[in-house]
């Protein structure tokens, strides 16, 4: 009968409806005390390697389990060996936020479980991507041409960018492979990512088709060393094929200088693809926007609304002026795919190496309404502002130094006490930031600039104030003493409550 709704056996059906509410508002309500006290929790994870494992069963359970059951194991066994990131001492890496409105509509997508791949297989997933993707192209200041897509990270978006630009380069390597055809070389700065070497070794051109080019004084591409390098190259047979400029690079945050990198890149006709994976976001705010001058020129660009955009992991946007060798080199379409709306719509499928592509779009709809371009701004401008105090604090510290100017909210410095060598000031410095991160309150990360180490603390998260960076330097002016056998200094009432 029409209307008749027919029950599967228990035996062979989904959690029934009422279960599932029961737990979701209790999922709700375990995630929004998560996040209001994420504060408690120690921010490293405080396991030794194996000791997850060591507690979890075997095998895979023969019959099913309570959630019960379930959800005790998720608090006394994993949530002990999560390093949080949404603390707000978390200052390693890059720091994030998974925001509320983003873990909502992270929600909302696992609900939906669509497979945005052709546009038939999800017409929202497909059409909201591109229309978010041109919101944030406008946000950003990228002119009209510009298209782009979603996957999920900028490790995937630069190869998917790299191979367009192996096609352009290579028009023929689609069919034939690489074999047999003269050597190609990408070039990078000395302080690009590695996700940039990775690009080159799957793409065949081999680690040493990645060509590193030095760097000056603030860690930024050196424009003439790149010339130089690709005569260089073009004398003895190797073709240029690419140049990979990053905004905000990995260790010090700095911006190679674009338009003087696309110039050269016009020059020779090579790709320019920009990695803005961490500080893309801020080219939102009108004053940070001069450190992307001449991106608005590149064949590709990327960046992560995952890093500094508040959106939970993963969530990487690519976008580029040259959609059709983007198709060129990656579009394959079998039969059972094709569909009648081929032609006059997008298939997503053909921009990236995943068929299945996650409904991403949706989680990055709700930050960008919730918050709004300007709210979005004020957030940015108070995380640079943040670490232009922290970045105060260690100028004027003695026997404290930097490593490089600090252009978003990234502050890479470390303690360089005299009569140490380098080497012993290398040791100190690690020792004092595992001291800081085993406390649990605070976790840092390093880098190696020059052969020599370098602490660095990145802010990004909303919940991240001033009274978090006061702890962090006490600890690490504190327990950096207590390294050196130096007498400690007592916290100060404010920085003990903090």
């Amino acid at each position: 009968m029409a209307g008749t709704r027919r029950s599967e056996p228990p035996d062979v059906a989904d959690m029934p409806p009422e279960e599932f509410r029961e737990w979701g508002r209790a999922a709700v309500d375990w995630i929004a005390r998560y996040l209001d006290e994420v504060e408690g929790y120690p921010v490293l994870a405080q396991v030794r390697p194996g000791e997850l494992r060591a507690r979890l069963p075997e095998n895979a359970p023969e019959a099913g389990e309570s959630f019960t059951d379930i959800f005790r194991d998720f608090e006394t066994s994993i949530l002990p060996g999560v390093t949080h990131w949404n603390h707000p001492s978390f200052h390693g890496y890059f720091a994030v936020t998974g925001s509320g409105p983003g873990i909502l509509g992270e929600l909302f997508a696992a609900a939906l479980n669509v497979n945005a791949m052709v546009w038939r297989s999800s017409p929202a997933g497909t059409e909201l991507e591109e229309h978010v993707v041109d919101w944030l192209r406008v946000l950003l200041g990228l002119p009209d041409g510009f298209v782009g897509v979603i996957q999920d990270t900028a490790s995937s978006n630069s190869l998917t960018a790299l191979a367009a630009a192996r096609h352009r380069a290579y028009p023929e390597v689609r069919e034939k492979g690489l074999f047999a055809l003269p050597r190609g070389r990408i070039y990078a700065s000395e302080e690009a990512h590695s996700s940039i070497d990775k690009a080159g070794i799957m793409l065949g051109l081999g680690h040493e088709g990645v060509r590193k080019i030095g760097a000056d004084r603030e860690f930024r591409m050196e424009p003439a060393a790149l010339r130089a390098a690709i005569r260089e190259d073009l004398a003895a047979g190797i073709r240029p094929v690419a140049v990979v400029a990053t905004v905000g690079t990995t260790s010090t945050s700095s911006p190679d200088p674009v338009h003087d990198i696309w110039t050269i890149a016009k020059e020779f006709g090579l790709w320019l693809h920009v990695d803005a994976a961490y500080a893309g976001a801020s080219a939102m705010v009108p004053e940070l926007r001069r450190h992307f001058r001449g991106w608005e020129q590149a064949d590709s660009v990327v960046f992560n609304p995952h890093k500094w955009l508040f959106t939970p992991v993963d969530c990487s946007v690519l976008l580029t002026r040259s959609p059709e060798e983007v198709r060129g080199a990656l579009a394959l379409t079998p039969e059972y795919l094709r569909t009648r709306e081929a032609g006059v719509t997008t298939n997503l499928m053909d921009y990236g190496i995943a068929l299945g592509r996650r409904f991403r779009a949706l989680k990055l709809w709700f930050v960008l309404r919730y918050f709004g371009a300007e709210g979005i701004r004020d957030r940015i401008r108070h995380h640079v502002s943040l670490a232009q105090t922290f970045s105060s604090w260690v100028d004027e510290a003695p026997e404290w130094e930097r490593a490089a100017p600090v252009p978003f909210s990234t502050v890479v410095f470390r303690r360089a006490p005299s009569g140490l060598t380098g080497a012993e000031q290398d040791t100190l410095n690690l020792e004092t930031m595992e001291r800081v991160n085993a406390t649990g309150e605070v976790f840092l990360s390093h880098t190696r600039l020059h052969d020599r180490v370098w602490l660095r603390l990145s802010i990004g998260n909303l919940r991240t104030g001033r009274r978090h960076l006061e702890r962090t330097w006490h600890l690490l002016r504190t327990l950096g003493a207590e390294e050196e056998g130096i007498p400690t200094v007592a916290a100060s009432p404010d920085q003990r409550q903090s």
